[in-house]
């Protein structure tokens, strides 16, 4: 088991002047499970290709444990890597398959099948040893893939996007398997995801890259509860959190007809007259029908979930029309064309300043 460490890691792409990776600094801790999450482009899969060896390293330093492997060939990381297309050989049986790096590296059979049983036996896959990838379903390519880093026993595990051609039910039960072996295993794991459920659910902490830039590492609830900027506010979170720009006022926010209050030094941290305040949809409060509080929401669709209803609506905020998400109770859900008045409850918000992106309140 080792810690891994991201020492101002840079990799800028020959022709291109931008890092597509700039000056990455993350310290993850023995036997963590690390998520790079971000949008498309933005640096997570350089991240984890420059772990494996499989990108250079421009400029900075990345280490495994107290070894420095920023020029080591990827042979010599003692990593295993876990594809999105599970790379496993047709020809080969689910057994051979698991071994087949064992096999490579001169281990002995007897030894090869202990360690491919025992990994079979944890993945479930003890029945199908002696069937051929195409005879598997996906779920299971996917398990035989992560069989095979589980027997070379390394020191860190890396995962690029291992879901994404998993169907949405499977996704979700194979997430849960993943992070419970992990786990159990107590191998570090450096995990890549564009998808921010995903990265809530399984991370013991999270990195938000956004351009190349790292935005904030936290542990999930943190991240959730107190994102660093308005990227973060609005990447983390499903749906995501409402972001408006309001204007300043005494003791607080002016929120339609409310004034929300806000702390008097988050606002005293920026001179912009107006900041953007974030409210996730579960902290508005639904005023009565004739409430003049808060702001008026004209419902254009309800998602109905079961326990409780997202409300996807239009408010008039500044002049000007904004989308604002609410969820309500499952029992309690508003006619598509009514009209609800919210209010952000007090102490829910977040404040950011519109100049910057910075996050104002504590």
């Amino acid at each position: 088991m080792a810690t891994v460490t991201f020492d101002k890691a840079t990799r800028i792409y020959p022709g291109s002047t931008k890092p597509a990776v700039d000056a990455l600094d993350i310290e993850i801790a023995d036997g963590e499970f690390l998520v790079l999450v971000g949008p498309s482009g933005c640096g997570k899969s350089t991240s984890l290709r420059m772990l494996a060896g499989l990108e250079d390293v421009n400029g900075g330093a990345i280490r495994i444990g107290d070894r420095d492997v920023t020029h080591l060939p990827p042979k010599d990381r003692d990593i295993a890597m876990v594809f999105q297309n599970y790379a496993l050989y047709p020809h080969m049986t689910v057994a051979d398959n698991m071994g087949f790096a064992l096999k490579i590296a001169g281990v002995n059979k007897a030894e090869i099948r202990q360690k491919v049983e025992e990994a079979a036996k944890i993945l479930d896959l003890t029945e199908y040893l002696d069937r051929k990838p195409k005879a598997l379903s996906g779920g299971q390519r996917q398990r035989v893939a992560m069989g095979r880093a589980i027997v070379r026993e390394p020191q860190v595990f890396l995962m690029d996007e291992p879901l994404s051609n998993l169907d949405a039910k499977l996704r979700v039960s194979t997430r849960t398997q993943i992070a419970s072996l992990q786990r159990r295993l107590g191998i570090t794991t450096v995990y890549v995801t564009h998808d921010q459920v995903e990265a809530l659910t399984m991370g013991d902490r999270v990195a938000v890259l956004k351009d190349g830039l790292l935005q904030q590492v936290d542990t999930p609830r943190n991240m959730y509860d107190k994102p660093a900027n308005l990227f973060v506010a609005g990447f983390i979170g499903s749906p995501a959190m409402n972001l408006i720009e309001v204007p300043v006022t005494d003791g607080g926010v002016k929120f339609g007809n409310s004034v929300v209050p806000v702390q008097r030094d988050a606002l005293s941290a920026t001179s912009d007259k107006t900041v953007t305040v974030g409210v996730r949809p579960e902290h508005f409060d639904v005023a009565g029908p004739d409430s003049d509080l808060g702001v008026a929401v004209t419902v254009n669709v309800v998602e109905e979930l079961g326990s409780d209803a997202f409300v996807y609506g239009t408010a008039q905020l500044g002049g000007e029309a904004k989308d604002i998400v609410v969820r309500v109770g499952g029992r309690d859900v508003p006619e598509k064309g009514s009209e609800l008045h919210v209010v952000p409850r007090a102490g829910e918000t977040h404040v950011f300043s519109t100049s910057s992106g910075a996050r104002l309140s504590d």
